[in-house]
């Protein structure tokens, strides 16, 4: 497949190419060095922000080549910013920058709460005119959804519609699309690969392990 694929409606995988499979190969072994795991990891990422960029609705735009002569193109409409999920979350920010320069990005940060094992919201930094962006909410990882459905609850209460949402995540779990979707069916899911199932301690499987660790910690 060379191109996108709706599996769901509002879900989008990227082609599962050669190239993808072998992206995936490297950060999903268990052996790969911190450094190989950042530059893999970063190169979907990149592929990621660039197919949430598809989905943005463009205008016809004419402009004028060298020589004076015409071309038929396009132009974006409306602004964009990121909001990660921290922390995991804050390593698909440079590749959002490196697609789209000067764009904005906020912070919201979700922990588990110790005593009830739900998510829980402990800091948020939008920006003021967030309801008039479009969205793309990044986390890596979408195993049970509770986070990710808290974050789009922030992003609504601040006047974002949903529809202007994209969550971008490079796996997720069968159980999470369902669990997302039935609350937000109006968000679009873009991830790069969608996994079997979660086992009894919601990891996802077969996964890549922590992500946030091996980003930045192992």
């Amino acid at each position: 497949m060379s191109v996108p694929q709706e599996v769901h409606k509002n879900v989008i995988l990227l082609p599962q190419t050669n190239q993808l499979r072998g992206l995936y190969s490297i950060i999903r072994d268990q052996t790969t060095k911190r450094g190989d795991f950042v530059f893999y990891s970063d190169r979907i990422i990149r592929l990621l922000v660039e197919e949430g960029l598809n989905q943005l609705p463009v205008e016809e735009a004419i402009i004028k080549c060298h020589g004076g002569h015409p071309y038929k193109g396009a132009k974006f409409l409306g602004k964009i910013c990121g909001v990660s999920i921290v922390r995991a979350g804050e390593s698909m920010e440079m590749g959002l920058r490196d697609c789209c320069r000067s764009v904005r990005i906020g912070k919201i940060l979700i922990q588990r709460d110790e005593e009830t094992a739900l998510p829980k919201l402990f800091y948020e930094k939008l920006p003021e005119d967030i309801s008039e962006r479009y969205v793309f909410l990044l986390d890596p990882m979408l195993a049970t959804g509770g986070s990710a459905m808290m974050a789009v609850e922030v992003l609504l209460r601040r006047g974002v519609r949903p529809e202007r949402i994209f969550f971008l995540n490079l796996l997720a779990a069968p159980e999470g699309i369902k669990n997302f979707q039935d609350k937000y069916p109006d968000v679009k899911i873009i991830t790069g690969g969608i996994d079997d199932h979660l086992d009894e301690h919601k990891y996802i499987v077969p996964g890549l392990g922590d992500f946030g660790d091996r980003y930045y910690c192992i």
